[in-house]
């Protein structure tokens, strides 16, 4: 079950600046524009705030180490189900593959469309959220669907935009003198605010803003020269979502007093207001919005590559590994866009990113310790790209990934559970296909 049919095959057709962008759109959502106020409850102090997030880019850093060295030895798209069938067993790679086809990447989409439609209300004042983020949803799916080019310069031109307009948000910020309340210069109590739990805890906010990191492994396959570009896509992309993270934290303690924003979730309006006085609201979420448009497009592109690779693995499924003339793999495609529409129109998919949440750091965190494994197992296995500062890099990323998966546990003991019993209902199922895989080989003539 882990052939892939030479029918099936594509061209490479995506550049190394469509893969960066993708990364960077995957990245760039409404995390960095929401959590500060949570954070600053727990972290008074702009020295530890701004380490905070440079922590969680040096952690997501060290997972792209990880991912782009098991990319460039596996180029195949389909992340984690492609390697966690190569590092391990293809059960568990089958196991990744369900989490992500199913609502690995729906929930994710419909969360992004719901946050375009309320963000929009600052731009359109009384326009329901719920159709506006059908409509985006629909929209990004057309353009997709109709491959080529399009798609990509889509991808490219919009994430373009979002960086502009961050940059001049940025900008702006710092231009128009700080009314925020915070030092950034470091204090003597700022190395017992660094280990302490809050700041722990925190961390885990920031590393949901850093998600999408390992964006650009789903499409490896439709790399014209993997082994160079994916690692770039990868390092350029992160590192310059890294970049602005930091600086974006900066500028809204700079500009906005940390009473303002304390417990807030939309730390970004009225960071905004601060900075642009009272239509600041409106600029920043049309800001917001924009930027929104290429985040779905990327989760819209790299979602499929899953089913894809599923069908091309699993006979039962074979009808989503069918493409279009211009490659575009439209079944899996639009079941994607149906299963984010139904999240939407039901409003559970905050629930269901509850629940995988669990289940997709445990993949992340199987697939970099498949690093460590092929090393030790299979030390002559060609690698094209090897993983800087190994060991001390996937160790680290393993380390703050196992922390998260505890806090999880801990924290949401009945989500974490339900996210475990869907892994294992993806196990059930990778039984039940392969059963059927084996019938159907007896049956065929010899």
């Amino acid at each position: 079950m882990t052939g892939r049919s030479s029918a099936t095959r594509v061209s490479p057709t995506v550049s190394t600046r469509a893969a960066t962008s993708i990364v960077v759109a995957d990245m760039v959502g409404v995390g960095i524009f929401t959590t500060l106020g949570f954070q600053v409850t727990d972290i008074p102090s702009g020295f530890a705030l701004l380490l905070l997030w440079f922590v969680g880019g040096v952690v997501a850093l060290c997972g792209a180490f990880s991912y782009a060295e098991l990319a460039a030895m596996f180029p195949r798209s389909s992340g984690e189900y492609n390697f966690l069938t190569r590092a391990f067993s293809p059960a568990l790679g089958f196991m990744a593959g369900w989490l992500s086809a199913t609502v690995g990447f729906a929930a994710p989409v419909a969360l992004a469309a719901m946050a375009f439609g309320q963000y929009a209300g600052a731009v359109l004042p009384g326009v329901p959220a719920l159709p506006l983020g059908l409509a985006v949803v629909w929209f990004v799916t057309a353009v997709r669907l109709r491959g080529g080019d399009l798609a990509s310069r889509f991808q490219v031109g919009f994430t373009l935009l979002k960086l502009v307009l961050i940059l001049a948000f940025i900008v702006a910020g710092l231009a128009g003198g700080g009314g925020g309340s915070v030092s950034f210069a470091p204090s003597a109590s700022d190395p017992a605010r660094i280990f302490s739990a809050g700041f722990a805890l925190s961390l885990v906010f920031v590393m949901y803003a850093y998600s999408g990191w390992n964006a650009a492994t789903y499409i490896v396959g439709d790399l014209a020269d993997p082994a160079r570009s994916l690692p770039r896509a990868l390092f350029v992309g992160t590192g310059l979502v890294s970049a602005l993270y930091v600086t974006l934290t900066a500028v809204f303690l700079y500009t906005t007093p940390v009473a303002d924003i304390a417990g807030q979730i939309e730390v970004a309006l009225i960071s905004g207001r601060h900075v642009f006085g009272d239509a600041g609201g409106r600029i920043v979420g049309l800001l917001i919005c924009v930027g929104l448009i290429p985040t779905i497009g990327a989760m819209m592109w790299i979602g499929p590559s899953v089913t894809v690779a599923m069908g091309e693995d699993v006979p039962l499924l074979r009808r989503f590994a069918r493409r279009s003339p211009t490659g575009v793999p439209v079944a899996a495609v639009l079941v994607q866009a149906v299963v984010a529409s139904l999240l939407l129109l039901t409003r559970s998919f905050e629930a269901v990113l509850e629940f995988i949440q669990f289940g997709l750091l445990s993949c992340a965190f199987l697939t970099v310790l498949g690093v460590i494994k092929l090393r030790i197992t299979r030390p002559d296995q060609p690698r094209p790209f090897r993983a800087w500062g190994y060991p001390v890099t996937p160790l680290i990323f393993l380390t703050v990934t196992l922390f998260m998966l505890v806090h999880l546990a801990a924290s949401r003991p009945l989500q974490s559970f339900a996210g475990a019993v869907l892994m294992l209902v993806g196990l059930g199922l990778y039984a039940l296909t392969a059963a059927h895989a084996r019938r159907e080989a007896t049956k065929a003539p010899r």
